[in-house]
């Protein structure tokens, strides 16, 4: 860390000095680094800082070295920094986000300091979760959805999520399922333009989830496709991304019935026609599926999360919507 971004995290923290780094990993494609930073003084242990470095070309783990996709990186960066800047504070105790305590920028350089969460009581990240803890992170993103309902993306993604069609000509362009490809700009577009939205995590996975030690709470991290649209897309990407594809669908009632009910929950102050709403995002919960589902045929057609049940979804999506 060089010595603007070090002087940055001693008056951000109030720390008298930087005692130790910790790689936590290297940023996707080459970008920066996450480190774990602890400190001298003051009353904060130690954060997590997100370093960013801006290249003029990029390394792709899977050979998606364009310009559109470099664009799309930087621009990813960018938004991440408005959110932590502008909209991270407005999230409650039930939609646990990293505070930010500083935000610093050197030439092709971007620094955030974030809260270590860890250090907050959210310290397992997990590769497998029972059904308690699936049902925590269904109401995390019911509260944040909640928290963000009909808000303007202002500095945001105008549509969130990372595999939005219009951020994907390339993926679209080389996908080999001519159904598909006929229908994504339906299956955008009918997404797009619903009249519930929200902000959206853009990248709910489970990888980006981080669990208190008795499993009962948990706190999100990575906001770099955070933006507009329909609460249904950060539902199916997160149930796909920790379920098997036989219990999407077996259990499919039960998971949207728990998201459905804290959304109605953290909306009960407001005058959102919640009955309406659900109506509107039950609808095309199969709509979002279909749209990953499209993405994956044209980025990684061997992926693992391409599998009979999506394939299913995805086909009966596009009939419907191509009558």
């Amino acid at each position: 860390m060089h010595k603007q971004f070090e002087n940055s995290l001693l008056k951000a923290t109030g720390a008298k000095g930087l005692d130790s780094e910790e790689l936590i990993q290297s940023l996707w494609s080459g970008y920066g680094k996450i480190l774990r930073c602890t400190l001298q003084g003051g009353n904060i242990p130690s954060v997590v800082v997100k370093i960013v470095q801006l290249p003029k070309g990029s390394k792709h783990p899977r050979g998606w070295n364009t310009d559109i996709g470099h664009q799309r990186k930087l621009r990813s960066y960018e938004v991440e920094k408005y959110w932590y800047e502008n909209f991270a504070k407005d999230c409650s105790s039930k939609c646990r986000v990293p505070k930010c305590f500083g935000i610093d920028r050197k030439e092709d350089e971007i620094l955030m300091i974030l809260e270590d969460l860890n250090q907050a009581g959210f310290p397992l990240r997990k590769t497998y979760i029972n059904w308690n803890e699936i049902t925590i992170c269904l109401q995390w993103l019911a509260q944040f959805h909640a928290q963000f309902m009909q808000r303007k993306p202002q500095g945001l993604w105008h549509i969130g999520c990372y595999w939005h069609l219009d951020t994907r000509p390339d993926e679209w362009n080389i996908m080999d399922d001519p159904l598909l490809k006929k229908a994504a700009k339906a299956i955008d577009k009918k997404l797009s333009e619903c009249k519930f939205k929200t902000i959206v995590h853009g990248d709910a996975k489970l990888a980006n989830f981080c669990f208190s030690e008795d499993g009962l709470n948990v706190a999100a991290v990575d906001f770099q496709y955070v933006g507009g649209g329909c609460g249904m897309k950060d539902v199916a990407y997160f149930l796909g991304s920790c379920m098997t594809e036989q219990d999407c669908e077996k259990r499919e009632k039960e998971t949207l019935a728990i998201y459905f009910e804290s959304l109605r929950k953290g909306l009960s102050n407001t005058t959102i026609n919640t009955n309406e709403l659900e109506l509107e995002w039950r609808s095309l919960y199969h709509v979002a599926i279909a749209d990953f589902h499209r993405f994956l045929k044209g980025w990684s057609p061997g992926h693992w999360k391409i599998n009979s049940y999506s394939e299913r979804i995805s086909r009966l999506v596009c009939n419907q919507l191509l009558k």
